[in-house]
């Protein structure tokens, strides 16, 4: 017996990263699992390696910050597998790591579009049908750098914190529900979307000091976060909601200091 057997799960940004390994985990446990992305290849290539590993998922390519996508692609789950007992709302886009005068009000919008308006409507599109059924897990990725600063820039960091207050204002909207809504905020982690920081550091020769500033000295791998976002979904964490969960080495457990030799 999996961890989530008999359960019907959605995970976003599951054409790479945290995304395919969480569905690909989930499906491990026994979800039935519908993965989405705006990036069809790699979507596809998701869904394909958890049915070829005799896991059961499907695949929608879709847009989390569009109110009607995230309707369609709930719906979708619905009339798949018959009901919908998770959800993670991981895509996420990064971004603004310029000076702050060079920063537009279009990056903001952006960024804010897919990780913060995302959540809110995955959350907005579930909710209603946890809510009927008395149950329901509702996971968003948030970030260190929702929890401290130099951890990326401005509006990703705003946007991720905004993740963080958005998941314990649900879950108090959720009041006696039974719907759980948590967010897990990952550190430095080998992802598509952090490619270029491993790939600098690896052409100076410099890989072995990726993650030095964590009491961990290593950077983390998508599969810790994936076994995170399992743990949240399964009714092992029955008791746990409107949390904030770091998952980053350590990093976030001090302040800046300087190492002994």
């Amino acid at each position: 017996m999996g961890r989530l057997n008999g359960k019907k799960a959605i995970v976003t940004g599951a054409a790479s990263g945290i995304g395919r390994a969480s569905a690909m985990v989930f499906a491990r446990e026994g979800a039935k699992v519908l993965a989405v992305d705006l990036a069809g290849e790699g979507l596809a290539a998701t869904a394909a390696m958890i049915n070829q590993t005799g896991g059961i998922a499907s695949s929608l390519i879709s847009d989390v910050g569009n109110d009607d996508d995230v309707a369609k692609f709930i719906d979708n789950c619905l009339e798949t597998y018959g009901g919908l007992d998770v959800i993670y709302a991981n895509a996420g886009v990064s971004g603004g790591r310029v000076p702050l005068a060079e920063q537009t009000t279009e990056m903001w919008q952006e960024i804010l579009r897919v990780n913060l308006i995302g959540p809110f409507l995955a959350i907005k599109h579930a909710a209603p049908i946890m809510r009927a059924q008395g149950k329901g897990s509702i996971i968003c990725t948030a970030s260190v750098a929702a929890l401290r600063a130099n951890a990326g820039g401005s509006p990703y960091a705003a946007s991720k914190a905004g993740v963080v207050s958005l998941v314990q204002t649900a879950a108090n909207e959720l009041f006696a529900s039974g719907i759980r809504v948590n967010a897990i905020c990952p550190g430095l982690i080998e992802t598509g979307m952090t490619k270029s920081t491993f790939d600098r550091a690896r052409v100076r020769g410099t890989e072995g000091k990726i993650g030095q500033l964590n009491p961990t000295r290593r950077n983390g791998d998508p599969e810790e976060i994936a076994n995170m976002a399992l743990f949240l979904a399964s009714d092992e964490a029955s008791y746990v909601n409107g949390q904030a969960y770091a998952v980053d080495g350590g990093l976030s457990s001090t302040h800046p200091f300087v190492q002994k030799a």
